[in-house]
């Protein structure tokens, strides 16, 4: 990296770190079921920084915005196409048409503990949400923000490329190409692009040339998101081999509070630091302390985020 480059990232984040950004996680998903125009409607009404829609693709090579690259935890699919599920037993979003996966319903998502209070206020057959296509969510906010004149940018998460790999479809340059004939190029202030896969970051900088910035998320090894070793990127070294390609990390705030990180390396790193999830059950004095220190925050409700 030259050092004109590297200047340029730096008053690039140094900007950014200015003003703490509020990002809508999966739209405003406390409120509505995450990932449909409804949420991303409430979203942008919060007046939000940024809303994030995680992206698989359909069979038909289709950007959608689901968090899985499954479909059953929050649709109907089961339903719907009760003999489509793989020998795994779980229904895939790369063997659906466009065409098909519209015939389903989104409903909010089973609650899953005591701590996380998924809500039925719109649960199966009651209510009609749909799945809505990476098209269809950048038309909703860019008409949205001519309409209110705002300019809330959007946060898409390139999910899952190597399971794609595997099915033969290169995610990452069905989204791009999107991304770019939306004109995202030419306003990279309205845009992050994350994802836990380092090989597709540095692919967008390398191959595709994009000038947006790009956001390394980080988990935990035991999730198994990928081949990436985490824990490796987790150091000194690591977050110096990140600013190489990325502009910032997304980093689990369970890591921050646990001290498995330091947020004085990140910096040094001159990275930009998102931290994710904010949930009004889960909030607490030591993490509204901890929220002050990011330089942004995805939340699924951020209006009621206090620390902003």
């Amino acid at each position: 990296m030259n050092q004109i480059l590297i200047s340029l990232i730096f008053i690039f984040n140094t900007a950014c770190a200015s003003k703490k950004i509020i990002i809508a996680h999966r739209g405003a998903s406390a409120y509505l079921p995450e990932h449909t125009l409804e949420a991303y409607s409430y979203a942008h009404a919060l007046r939000v920084d940024f809303i994030e829609p995680d992206l698989v693709l359909t069979k038909d090579n289709i950007p959608i915005c689901v968090h899985d690259i499954h479909l059953e935890s929050t649709t109907n699919v089961e339903e719907i196409f009760p003999k489509r599920k793989r020998s795994d037993g779980r229904w895939y979003a790369v063997d659906f048409t466009l065409k098909e996966i519209k015939k389903l319903s989104v409903h909010e998502r089973e609650k899953k503990s005591k701590k996380r209070v998924f809500s039925q206020r719109f649960p199966q057959r009651k209510s009609n949400f749909k799945v809505p296509t990476f098209v269809e969510f950048i038309e909703l906010v860019q008409g949205l923000n001519e309409s209110t004149n705002q300019t809330i940018g959007i946060y898409p998460e390139i999910k899952a490329p190597e399971f794609h790999q595997k099915n033969k479809k290169d995610i990452t340059k069905v989204v791009y190409s999107i991304i770019k004939k939306y004109g995202y190029e030419n306003k990279n202030d309205e845009i992050f692009i994350q994802s836990f896969f380092p090989k597709t970051l540095k692919r967008l900088k390398a191959e595709f040339k994009t000038r947006i910035p790009l956001v390394q998320l980080i988990a935990d090894d035991s999730w198994g998101e990928s081949t990436t070793n985490y824990s490796n990127m987790m150091t000194r070294g690591g977050f110096k081999d990140i600013s190489n390609y990325a502009d910032g990390v997304g980093i689990w705030l369970t890591h921050l509070e646990n001290k498995s990180l330091s947020l004085e390396e990140i910096k040094n790193a001159n990275l930009l630091v998102h931290g994710y999830t904010h949930r009004p059950e889960t909030q607490t004095k030591k993490r509204l302390n901890l929220y002050k220190k990011l330089d942004g925050i995805f939340s699924d409700a951020p209006d009621t985020l206090e620390a902003k």
